[in-house]
């Protein structure tokens, strides 16, 4: 069972901060790195490192192809990624220190120059019973989940950056919707309903240090998160999607998902930066022999 994931791939610019900035304030930075980011590369390398077999379909720019390296090394399958953008996604990323927060800025990019006919070959070796996963932050996000959904693929949608009116729309092709708690609120505000009433089959709510809750036909339940000082909380949504649907690849029921990928994102955020805090699956495992 494989996952093909259409996905952002930016360069983030971590600028990490003794406090966020406020209005009209110029802060000199105690830390800055430049690396892999963006929503749908920060899942790619989780599914992989959680052993899932990925196919991530963007796009970048030529002279940046360095930088998915992270990728190909964990094992993500890239000949769907296309190299011929003018300029690739980017983010700033503002951490502050001393809680671990952070603001980020976007400018997409490649991740908007992704053409249909990328989407349909990628998805021409899909099978039934793959997973078609995505994020708001490319273009073609509706056209893509029409397609996998008419192939028989099960859909992920993680829908952030979180637009009220294109969640709504995208719903009924979801599977398993992923949100975070405010998200859930806007989403449920934007249809009129309690949060336990979101029609969608499976809805995970990530509630941060909180741990996650699902609703759906499985059940509702909420599962804490394992304590830990954090770092940095870039990715850790990112990270613990990932795992979650890594192991239900692995035909894990949904409740053991989510203990892996509370673990995996707690371990996570204990880590400085994005893609490169993301753990393997081993280091997962003795997390949680050494934390539950």
């Amino acid at each position: 069972m494989a996952v093909y994931n259409l996905g952002s791939i930016n360069i983030d610019h971590i600028f990490r901060l003794s406090h966020l900035p406020k209005a009209g304030e110029t802060l000199q930075a105690n830390h800055y790195a430049c690396g892999l980011g963006g929503k749908g590369a920060n899942q790619s390398l989780a599914l992989a490192m959680a052993g899932a077999q990925v196919h991530h379909i963007g796009r970048m720019a030529a002279n940046d192809l360095h930088f998915i390296d992270p990728l190909k090394h964990a094992g993500v399958e890239m000949s769907h990624t296309f190299d011929d953008a003018l300029a690739s996604g980017s983010a700033i990323v503002m951490v502050d220190e001393t809680s671990g927060e952070n603001q980020i800025i976007l400018n997409p990019g490649g991740n908007h120059q992704i053409g249909t006919d990328q989407i349909d070959r990628a998805l021409a070796q899909a099978r039934p019973g793959d997973w078609a996963l995505t994020q708001n932050e490319t273009n073609n996000v509706a056209y893509y989940l029409r397609q996998a959904k008419a192939q028989g693929l099960k859909v992920c949608y993680s829908a952030a950056p979180f637009v009220a009116a294109t969640t709504v729309d995208l719903l009924p092709l979801a599977d398993l919707l992923v949100v975070n708690e405010v998200e859930a609120q806007a989403l449920a505000s934007a249809l009129g309903c309690m949060v336990e009433n979101i029609p969608v089959p499976h809805l995970l709510i990530t509630l941060g240090a909180s741990g996650a809750r699902y609703v759906g036909q499985e059940g509702a339940w909420l599962l804490p998160s394992p304590k830990v000082e954090a770092v940095d909380t870039t990715g850790a949504g990112d990270t613990f999607l990932g795992f979650l649907l890594a192991a239900l690849t692995q035909n894990q029921n949904i409740q053991a998902a989510m203990h892996l990928a509370l673990n995996a994102a707690a371990l996570q955020v204990t880590r400085p930066g994005t893609a490169a805090a993301i753990p393997t699956l081993d280091e997962v495992k003795r997390f949680i022999a050494a934390h539950n």
